[in-house]
């Protein structure tokens, strides 16, 4: 079982992992080994000001996924906390919250490389920076160059600590599972066994 009271360098995932897939996970590892983090947390979304929640499934079956996806990693923790937290979920207070449970820890929030063009559009994005490394993945064929303007935009204004990482283009969403399991499709290799298991048995997404 992972011990993230132990780690001094925490990754962390934030999403609304409906459902989580093989490229979340790819992701953290990746993201762990690039930038020499001792695990990642993956923390599922509650209540996303930012998402349509009509194909949203309910945050315990949304956690029970994603502790199913990490559970045979030893690096790897999921952790309840925007669960656990009445009304909107916010980035900030999730590394707020973070920085005071554990107060060894250096945080490094691990994004896809486009959010660095609308992070300054979170709530509290200064909040953001102040409390973490941003890990930016680059995927989609995004030119290296576009992302270092961006990066340094980024840190002059908010005094910000950015690190781009090279990651392999994963044509992997949640959107699409989700269809495919509507349409009674296969998943498998798209999700972790586990996840597939449970999604098979519980009927999630069928009919949307």
């Amino acid at each position: 079982m992972a011990d993230i009271g132990s780690w001094k360098k925490t990754g962390i995932v934030g999403g609304t992992f409906n459902p989580i897939h093989t490229g979340h996970l790819l992701l953290g590892q990746w993201a762990m080994e690039e930038a020499g983090l001792d695990g990642v947390a993956y923390i599922p979304t509650g209540n996303s000001y930012m998402k349509d929640r009509s194909e949203i499934l309910p945050g315990e079956e949304r956690l029970a996924m994603a502790n199913l996806a990490t559970s045979d990693n030893d690096r790897f923790c999921c952790l309840d906390l925007e669960m656990r937290r009445e009304g909107n979920t916010y980035t900030y207070e999730t590394l707020q919250e973070l920085h005071t449970v554990y107060p060894q820890a250096r945080l490094y929030f691990i994004v896809g490389a486009d959010c660095l063009f609308t992070i300054d559009k979170w709530y509290r994005p200064e909040s953001i920076f102040q409390h973490c490394t941003l890990l930016a993945a680059s995927r989609n064929g995004m030119p290296m160059e576009t992302l270092e303007q961006k990066r340094r935009e980024l840190e002059k204004r908010y005094s910000a600590d950015i690190m781009l990482l090279s990651f392999p283009n994963m044509e992997i969403s949640s959107t699409d599972i989700r269809r495919r399991c509507a349409q009674g499709r296969s998943i498998q290799y798209l999700v972790p066994d586990s996840v597939r298991e449970y999604i098979r048995r519980n009927h999630c997404y069928e009919g949307i």
